[in-house]
């Protein structure tokens, strides 16, 4: 019953942040250097021309051994699936609402995935769904998506070749679960290196997306770590 209850919890907060991210995230692209401090009272701590970080004044990581993490919210980049049909002649090769939905659906798997294996598997903290005293709760959200060009698995449609998959928007909020505060806030922007042309996949596209994610979660358990005294593995 109590597990229950703690479920139902971490579901309500996700329920009650479902718009931070549309409301707190500045554009990571205007000109305009970002507010000191956030609207919700967190203080900038870092920020370069990809990365913002705020942070709760006096809030620390150390007491979280567990960690809980939302299902990811994916958006893609305003008018991305527009553009890329207009760029095709006909009907043939151009992304429906079914194949956004598709690569939503995927993206977010992949990160919690990525994230699970990063924090759980190699940092050693458990991944739950319950909300305690040493639980950190990630609230993820990945923005500006764009895939530069992206696999619709439709046969009869000839290979494509980019330098980069592609590009997205990190916005992660961390929460406290037994509090329902929320303690920082991070928003990355990364692109796909740019590689020698080749042929994009599904394979090719995922590959990329993980290079970012790994990249991220490896952040935030390497910081995990040092705030707990530990040393990060490689």
């Amino acid at each position: 019953m109590m597990r229950a209850v703690v479920s139902r919890k971490l579901g309500l907060m996700a329920c009650l942040c479902a718009g931070l991210a549309l409301v707190h995230a500045p554009q990571l692209s205007a000109r305009d250097a970002p507010p000191e401090v956030s609207p919700d009272g967190l203080h900038l701590q870092k920020s370069t021309s990809g990365r913002l970080v705020y942070v709760k004044p006096g809030a620390t990581l150390a007491p979280y051994k567990r960690v809980a993490i939302l299902d990811c919210y994916v958006e893609f980049e305003k008018d991305w699936q527009r553009d890329y049909n207009a760029s095709k002649v006909g009907l043939q090769g151009r992304v429906s609402d079914k194949d956004v939905e598709r690569m939503k659906n995927d993206l977010a798997a992949e990160f919690k995935k990525v994230f699970t294996g990063e924090l759980q598997d190699k940092g050693g903290y458990q991944v739950v769904d319950t909300a305690a005293p040493d639980v950190l709760v990630l609230r993820p959200a990945l923005l500006n998506v764009e895939v530069n060009a992206p696999d619709l698995m439709t046969a009869g449609i000839g290979a494509t070749v980019a330098r980069s998959a592609g590009q997205m928007t990190l916005y992660l909020e961390l929460w406290d679960s037994s509090t329902n505060t929320i303690l920082a806030r991070v928003m990355d922007a990364q692109a796909d290196r740019d590689n020698f042309a080749q042929v994009a996949s599904r394979a090719t596209n995922k590959a990329a997306a993980d290079r970012i994610l790994r990249e991220w979660a490896e952040q935030l358990r390497k910081h995990l770590d040092a705030v707990q005294g530990q040393t990060s593995g490689p």
